[in-house]
């Protein structure tokens, strides 16, 4: 499904977001937490790659910490067309027979 780019091997540290940044290196970022102020971390390049990335690709931080990519779903599943409803008369309510 996956396929490795580079082969890195960056070891990763809890509580922070590893990614491929727009010049193909690998970063990463502070997780958001609760508590915290919102607002933009620093990011820290880790190591360099230099992947060129395609279009319609995901580009990863794998488990063993190599670049990886996998090809983006795209579509899904679509839905059917509404028919048109045609206007329907009204029948007259039935009148009770009186005895």
């Amino acid at each position: 499904m996956a396929e490795k780019v580079a082969k890195v091997g960056v070891k990763k540290k809890a509580g922070y977001l590893y990614f491929v940044d727009r010049n193909g290196d690998v970063s990463r970022v502070e997780m958001a937490r609760g508590g915290r102020k919102k607002g933009r971390k620093r990011q820290e390049k880790v190591a360099k790659a230099g992947v060129k990335k395609a279009k319609g690709y995901l580009y990863f931080i794998d488990k063993s910490g190599d670049v990886s990519r996998a090809k983006m779903a795209r579509g899904g599943h679509r839905r059917k067309k509404k028919k048109a409803k045609k206007a329907k008369k009204k029948k007259p309510a039935r009148r009770k027979k009186r005895r």
